[in-house]
């Protein structure tokens, strides 16, 4: 007797497992997609309440809604969480992925604020599970781009590194330089500082809290704007050119393709149509 009703409970539970799988993975169904909307909804919530928490005269006043609120929000976490793991196809291998490990975090710094006073601002980082947007609104589709992304970077890293380089040195010189024209008595009181001022002026930020005085300090300063703005204008130039290039297959990374096949001639890999 206790046998049959062991065997009629595994089917149950498994039966659980598939509508609970459904609900929280499976984003193409009309259940997925409700909960990943709720579950969005209620990430802004818990993000937005966090924000609230850090001004002083809304805190003052709400103090004790928000910790209620943070509590609720951690535990509908919790226990999503927990029911992500149940109801996996691989517990371990959600656990180790880059959601599973971001739901995790989500909730730890509640229950830390318990030991830790002020932990429960890391909170914050939910703002990462607002990622699942893509699989809500099924932006996945354009992943492909993203993808084409990092192949470019993966591909001009070698530029960039000399790029950096060779901006780096740049810095350092016109830091040294403003420094032996300006001198302390201008504010420019240490190598590192002037530094400071011309990574402001190259990226043509101009904050203004420290600027030359000399009539030369000035004449130079007016040389470092022009030349960040021909940095500025010949990488966007550099980038745009190296764009025009076909969009290489994810799988084999052949870029010899055409732009409308549906799949890759060299690999068979089917790309998303949109």
């Amino acid at each position: 007797m206790e046998e049959q009703e062991n065997r009629a409970e595994k089917p149950a539970r498994s039966a659980r497992r598939v509508f609970l799988h459904k609900i929280l993975f499976e984003s193409g169904t009309s259940l997925g997609r409700g909960s990943d909307i709720v579950l969005f909804v209620l990430i802004v919530a818990s993000v937005v309440a966090v924000m609230l928490e850090s001004i002083d005269t809304v805190q003052a006043r709400y103090r004790d809604s928000l910790i209620g609120l943070e509590w609720m929000f951690t535990v509908i976490f919790t226990v999503e969480y927990v029911l992500r793991l149940y109801s996996s196809k691989n517990p371990g291998g959600y656990a180790r992925s880059f959601f599973g490990v971001v739901d995790l975090i989500a909730v730890i710094p509640t229950y830390l604020s318990l030991f830790l006073p002020g932990a429960q601002a890391l909170i914050v980082i939910r703002v990462l599970r607002l990622m699942r947007v893509f699989r809500v609104l099924k932006l996945v589709h354009y992943s492909r781009a993203g993808i084409y992304l990092l192949y470019l970077l993966q591909d001009s890293w070698q530029r960039i590194w000399v790029f950096v380089l060779a901006l780096a040195l740049l810095v350092t010189t016109i830091g040294a330089v403003l420094y032996l024209v300006e001198g302390p008595e201008n504010g420019f009181t240490s190598i590192p500082l002037s530094m400071y001022w011309a990574v402001v002026t190259l990226t043509t930020v101009g904050y203004g809290d420290i600027s030359p005085q000399t009539p030369l300090g000035k004449f130079f300063a007016a040389l470092v704007m022009i030349i960040g703005y021909a940095i500025i204008v010949m990488s966007i130039s550099m980038a745009g050119r190296h764009f025009k290039r076909t969009t290489p297959c994810v799988r084999c990374k052949e870029t010899k393709l055409e732009k409308s096949a549906a799949f890759c001639k060299y690999c068979g890999h089917k790309f998303h149509q949109h």
